[in-house]
């Protein structure tokens, strides 16, 4: 039976490690530490628990990621590739549309429309709800260039612009100053009225699209940093995501 264990586990096990798996049935999916030489000193380590990236590690990712400082790629080539992207196609489709079509485009706005990296970096990427709102109210979040080129292409196209965004009204005052300073124009802007608190964000913006889509628009393009800005009925002719890896908003 020792044999058979030992062919079980495809590599040599000491007495000790056999003896282990005889009495408890199996041995921890570990690195297995080999007797202590004279050649140098031995460590072990549990491979599983070690499976989390170190949170250190992965903020200084982050930082190198939006600075394009590292191999992990260009936070600001990623946005502008996604933009060109959004952008082509409210070109074809302008260019094809019926005389009694009304187009419209939805915007995003945190991390789409507007960056709340300063914001994120003072905080060491952790959420504070008050910390941030005090923020909002600065009305200094910086313009993502690709969505402002964007926003720009739909209005000379004539194609409207519809922006709906996760943030309370009551911060309307200050997120139409900011987008105003930023060079943003739209057509509508939708904050979020505190009857939707309990509802999801997917059931909130649909819900938001399907007001824009009562109005006879038919919504051909929708540009966010989350699935939940994207996805659920009635959703875009193309939808279009950017890359957030620093938060996630179900």
């Amino acid at each position: 039976m020792l044999a058979k264990e030992f062919s079980a586990l495809h590599k040599p096990l000491s007495v000790a490690a056999a003896v282990f798996a005889l009495v408890f049935g199996s041995v921890p999916v570990v690195a297995q530490a080999q007797p202590a030489s004279a050649s140098g000193p031995v460590f072990s380590v549990d491979a599983a628990a070690e499976r989390i990236p170190n949170l250190g590690a992965l903020a200084t990712e982050l930082k190198q990621y939006h600075d394009c400082s590292c191999t992990c790629g260009c936070y600001a080539r990623d946005l502008d590739l996604q933009a060109d992207r959004a952008i082509a196609f409210l070109r074809r489709r302008a260019g094809h549309r019926s005389s009694r079509e009304k187009l419209a485009v939805v915007l995003d706005i945190d991390e789409t429309s507007l960056s709340n990296y300063q914001e994120m970096l003072r905080a060491g990427f952790a959420f504070d709800a008050t910390a941030f709102d005090t923020w909002v109210n600065t009305a200094a979040a910086p313009a993502i260039p690709g969505t402002l080129r964007l926003d720009k292409e739909a209005q000379s196209l004539g194609v409207q612009v519809f922006l709906i965004t996760g943030r309370p009204d009551s911060e309307r005052a200050a997120t139409e100053r900011n987008l105003r300073a930023q060079g943003f124009g739209w057509k509508q802007l939708t904050l979020r009225p505190a009857s939707t608190k309990s509802e999801s964000v997917i059931a909130y913006k649909s819900g938001a699209r399907a007001q824009i889509a009562a109005q006879g628009y038919k919504i051909i393009l929708n540009v966010g940093d989350q699935w939940s800005d994207l996805k659920g009925a009635p959703e875009a002719e193309f939808s279009v995501k950017y890359p957030n890896p620093y938060y996630l908003i179900p």
